[in-house]
């Protein structure tokens, strides 16, 4: 390691500490699932989620890897997601945002919602 250098960080590390203002440049919002597609392309199993953020950040995609749930389930709930990831390619559609979640003990992603309605495009604190 050179000197002054600080050593790597493992970003799976769950004791690796970052700078308050990194987490400020995560923008999580909540949007409310507008549509659910199936995506049969996806190499995992997952749908095609179109999230309405509200008037500030519009209509985003994402490929979510929650078919855990039914799309009947999905349609008009509230989620979190971060909204300013690069896009990311997966198969032949487009992920725009990313959904949060939490691994149940059976490794089912269950998705992070408010508890209480708020405003679309609400910013996560």
């Amino acid at each position: 390691m050179a000197p002054g250098s600080a050593p790597a960080r493992d970003v799976h590390d769950s004791g690796a500490t970052l700078d308050f203002d990194d987490f400020l440049r995560v923008d999580m919002r909540v949007g409310r699932v507008a549509a659910v597609e199936a995506f049969p392309e996806a190499r995992k199993p997952a749908w095609k989620l179109t999230i309405d953020f509200g008037p500030e950040i519009g209509i985003r995609r994402s490929s979510a890897q929650v078919t855990n749930y039914a799309a009947e389930q999905l349609e008009g709930r509230q989620v979190v997601a971060v909204v300013n990831f690069p896009p990311r390619q997966i198969g032949p559609f487009m992920s725009e945002v990313l959904c949060l979640g939490a691994s149940d003990e059976e490794g089912r992603i269950i998705l992070l919602e408010p508890d209480s309605e708020v405003p679309l495009g609400a910013r996560i604190h």
